[in-house]
């Protein structure tokens, strides 16, 4: 699943109580604060209400790593 990148780039001042509420409710508090939030319908309906006020980077998430493959090396107490 993908992961929204939202960042505030305008000011709450001036907005409206429920555009304030989207905004703590998304844990933006500071212009150029950024947070990121699983791709999801309650998510994009926030976005929604304050498209003016933020931007959104959709970021893919990388594959996972398999775990590598540990060396085994003898000791001098082995030999």
């Amino acid at each position: 699943m993908a992961t929204l990148k939202i960042t505030q780039i305008k000011s709450r001042i001036g907005s409206t109580a429920q555009q304030c509420k989207n905004l703590d409710a998304l844990g933006l508090r500071k212009i150029n604060q950024t947070v990121t939030h699983s791709d999801s319908a309650i998510i994009k309906g926030m976005v929604t209400r304050v498209k003016h006020l933020v931007k959104v980077e959709v970021v893919e998430e990388a594959p996972a790593k398999k775990p590598a493959a540990k060396k085994v090396t003898k000791t001098n107490k082995e030999e």
